[in-house]
């Protein structure tokens, strides 16, 4: 039996929660409406926090940002 194919989050679904503007965190990619790096919940990720965790330290967050930091992760190791 063959698996089905998994689910992944396509471009727009990261482009509608990162932002990059150069006025904002030194042009950093971060998450809309907050000041939160993608590098800083890729850290967090990184280092085996689950993802409950990172919103408990950042309640501005939602699961949905912390899916579209790693999507966004991902579509730049295709580059």
């Amino acid at each position: 039996m063959t698996k089905p194919p998994r689910k992944r989050a396509t471009t727009e679904a990261w482009r509608n929660r990162i932002v990059i503007d150069p006025a904002i965190c030194q042009g950093k990619p971060f998450i809309r409406g907050t000041q939160i790096m993608v590098s800083t919940v890729l850290d967090y990720l990184n280092a085996s926090e689950s993802p409950s965790e990172v919103i408990s330290q950042y309640p501005s967050l939602k699961a949905a940002d912390l899916q579209a930091a790693i999507a966004y992760a991902a579509s730049l190791a295709k580059e």
